[in-house]
């Protein structure tokens, strides 16, 4: 209760700043709670990392107070990272029903579904976690079964709203709980969290519906194969496309583990209707009549190795894109996507497709699952909260959310625009911002996560840009002289082949610089390798301009 000293937390440990990773915490004295666990991809200066997550070390430091982590929703944004982070540190996992049955197979991969407890959830469920009790409303989204959570606390309620948009016509026919969030901000709302990806945009988001309606006339205006990317994980989306072939009478086809995976779970869960003897084998459709079959694969974003990217590379085993194919790109490139986009669809065009590609607006193709700007100050007008903490966008977004509350009435003063890890602190119905914790990304390579820091990540750029040289020297155990070598490897340097000259003076220097510090009776190898990497570095740099990683390797025999 008030006045008992103990405050009410409220912060991002990813998701604000940016896009992607989520993961926000609302504690309240010795209870905490998690809303999120999600990744992101890195961009091009993080060579070899496959994934980025949250740093969770403020958790880890105190694992005895975290009561539940809730998700709010199944895209990856949201829990891509839950293999890795329940691998550091086990707790319970609230979500709804398809949302546990895309977490059930990626725990079940990383072998951790007997170790983690799912418990399932719906809009009306609350759930009792300490001195935190969670409630939950429905959102529309781009995929099935989306929350929004109120928290009550003994400070007052703390809302958090998922990602949403007010869809008046969703496809699935689940509609948004805007009479219970209505009922939530009458009752008080503290402190609203809500997100921000859209809130550059102005107008409404449309409905999903619309999109139908479209690829519907694209289906049926199609002589050939059809290839349709979009995001795995939009549910409503593959199901207006398995609509459509069904409209013209295709069989469709899955190519991509993940497209194959949340298909195979959403039609189990019953999210998805797929019409009796519909779906066939990859390998089966180059024996099918062209204007029969549909290809519903992923790649939208012009990953390397995803299965569009085969295509248009005419790498895949199975299937090929041949002229008069009609390629639909059904989702706008994510920010730093674009080129990777731009050479797919220059590849596909080289092919002979027809592709349908672009800003959803202009295609019909697509639409965002998140709310603009309208839709954004409705929510604010449903809630009206005392504080507002704009999150899930990058700077630009959350400054600009953020005066859009002021719009609908928010004090100025009670809009908290901060970065992962700034700790907004209530106490008696009075907010500060005045602290942080440990907050950032960690990075995940292969199988090790957060064992990649600055120093390998300066290292593999180096590598990228200036290449590796490897000397190898063996001396003489007894008496210490030269037996054999230098002997120079270069990998991303030079060509050996053209590079004689060089590469034999390199040997000289170091056969000499050896000699000269044996002369000075200095035998370490330490000192010895220091001397080597310090003579061949300046002269590889005045030669070439170029500064190689340089490995010396001394032996002894």
């Amino acid at each position: 209760m008030k006045g008992s000293g103990q405050k009410l937390s409220i912060f991002a440990l990813g998701g604000v700043n940016e896009i992607g990773k989520n993961m926000y915490v609302v504690q309240y004295g010795k209870d905490i709670v998690v809303i999120d666990c999600g990744s992101k991809f890195p961009d091009e200066s993080l060579l070899g990392i496959d994934l980025i997550i949250p740093d969770i070390s403020y958790l880890m430091q105190n694992r005895d107070k975290v009561r539940a982590l809730i998700i709010t929703h199944g895209h990856e944004d949201h829990i891509g990272g839950l293999p890795y982070v329940l691998k550091q540190m086990n707790m319970p996992v609230y979500g709804t029903r398809l949302t546990l049955g895309l977490i059930e197979a990626k725990l079940r991969e990383a072998r951790l579904l007997g170790q983690t407890k799912l418990i399932p959830i719906d809009s009306d469920s609350r759930l009792e976690l300490g001195s935190i009790t969670a409630a939950f409303f429905k959102t529309n989204h781009s995929i099935p079964d989306c929350l929004g959570i109120a928290f009550e606390t003994p400070e007052g309620t703390v809302v958090h709203t998922g990602d949403f948009k007010f869809d008046l016509t969703p496809v699935n026919e689940q509609y948004a709980d805007i009479h219970k969030m209505a009922d939530i901000g009458k009752n008080g709302v503290l402190a609203l969290l809500s997100e921000s990806t859209n809130a550059e945009r102005p107008g409404f988001t449309p409905s999903e519906r619309n999109v139908g309606e479209h690829i519907l006339e694209a289906f049926r205006k199609a002589r050939q194969k059809i290839f349709f990317s979009t995001f795995a994980s939009n549910v409503h989306r593959l199901q207006q496309v398995i609509d459509a072939a069904a409209a013209t009478r295709r069989k469709i086809a899955l190519l991509g583990r993940g497209m194959e995976n949340v298909v195979a779970i959403a039609a189990e869960l019953g999210y998805i209707r797929i019409p009796e003897g519909m779906m066939v084998k990859p390998e089966e459709v180059n024996g099918l009549p062209p204007g029969r079959i549909a290809v519903l694969c992923t790649g939208s974003q012009g990953e390397p190795m995803s299965a569009l990217s085969r295509l248009a590379g005419s790498m895949h085993r199975q299937v090929a894109i041949l002229p008069g194919d009609t390629v639909i790109l059904s989702a706008t490139p994510i920010p730093g996507n674009e080129r990777s986009v731009a050479r797919m669809v220059d590849n596909l065009y080289r092919l002979g497709a027809e592709v349908i590609y672009g800003s959803g607006t202009v295609t019909g193709m697509h639409v965002s699952g998140h709310a603009s700007q309208e839709e954004l100050k409705l929510m604010l007008t449903l809630m009206k909260p005392k504080y507002f903490i704009p999150i899930h966008g990058e700077f630009r977004m959350l400054h600009l959310h953020g005066r859009l509350a002021e719009t609908v009435g928010v004090d100025p003063g009670h809009i908290f625009i901060v970065g992962n890890g700034d700790v907004v602190d209530i106490e008696n119905g009075t907010a500060v911002q005045a602290r942080k914790v440990q907050a950032g990304n960690t990075l995940v390579d292969g199988w090790g996560i957060g064992d990649v820091g600055s120093i390998v990540l300066r290292d593999r750029k180096h590598l990228s840009e200036d290449g590796m040289l490897v000397v190898v020297v063996t001396l003489s155990r007894t008496e210490g002289q030269i037996v054999s070598g230098p002997d120079i490897i270069s990998r991303g340097f030079v060509y050996v082949r053209e590079s004689e000259s060089l590469l034999e003076e390199a040997n000289r220097l170091v056969a000499e610089t050896i000699a000269r510090l044996q002369a000075e009776n200095v035998y370490q190898w330490s000192a010895l390798k220091i001397g080597v990497k310090d003579v061949l570095g300046r002269y590889l740099y005045e030669s070439t301009g170029r500064k190689p990683v340089i490995l010396p390797i001394i032996m002894e025999i």
